[in-house]
């Protein structure tokens, strides 16, 4: 059995790249981790040249990420949520697995977990539920394959102007848009997914729950 991790998430070493590992390690069976930012994706164009191939007609690293989703057991995917909803790369990666379903239903019946950072805290009123959000968009790509959806994680993120030198003045700062006028980079912190139990074991979870899927399939 083999796992395909896949994370959109463009910053080294990720809160998203971390706990994507995380759930791998916890499946205790073979995995890739792959990071969009190293290839090349475009979105799908939706010309159905791929219905009697299965194949993209694109012709970059879209197509070989497909053929790594179809021989995985299992996949996992982790991005993030720039304007409350699912980050563009790995959407255009979700999107490239389209030729994947015609005919045959490659990915049908296998299991996946969703994985989203954002920078809103859950049921903060005063801002869209952009964690949901990112989380049913990949959801939502499994149910519409037919695969089994068998796990999520939520990861309270960072907002962007954190890393921002401009951030404490910028009149733009998401900072203060999403905390107030007094807020700072400092008193906002850095958010990290090791210092999120609930986030933490609910990775793992996602892990052994593939795993017992996988088993039970046998």
């Amino acid at each position: 059995m083999k796992i395909l991790g896949v994370s959109g998430s463009p910053i080294k070493d990720s809160n998203a790249d971390r706990a994507l590992k995380t759930a791998l390690e916890a499946t205790g069976m073979d995995y890739e981790f792959v990071k969009l930012i190293d290839y090349t994706v475009a979105p799908c164009k939706a010309c159905l040249g791929c219905v009697k191939t299965n194949v993209c007609v694109i012709k970059d690293d879209g197509i070989a990420l497909a053929e790594k989703a179809k021989e995985a057991d299992a996949l996992i995917i982790a991005g993030f949520t720039p304007y409350s909803s699912l980050d563009s790369r790995t959407k255009a990666f979700i999107e490239r697995l389209y030729p994947l379903r015609h005919r045959y239903g490659f990915m049908k019946g296998k299991p996946g977990g969703a994985i989203v950072t954002s920078a809103i805290p859950k049921d903060f009123d005063m801002m869209p539920q952009a964690g949901e959000n990112g989380i049913n968009a990949i959801s939502y790509y499994f149910m519409e394959e037919g695969m089994e959806a068998v796990g999520s994680v939520r990861i309270l993120g960072n907002n962007p102007c954190v890393r921002c030198k401009f951030g404490d003045d910028c009149e733009m700062s998401g900072i203060k848009m999403m905390f107030g006028p007094d807020a700072t980079k400092a008193s906002v912190g850095i958010n990290r997914f090791e210092d999120q139990p609930e986030a933490v074991a609910a990775a793992k979870e996602l892990g052994k729950n593939i795993a017992e899927y996988l088993k039970s399939k046998e």
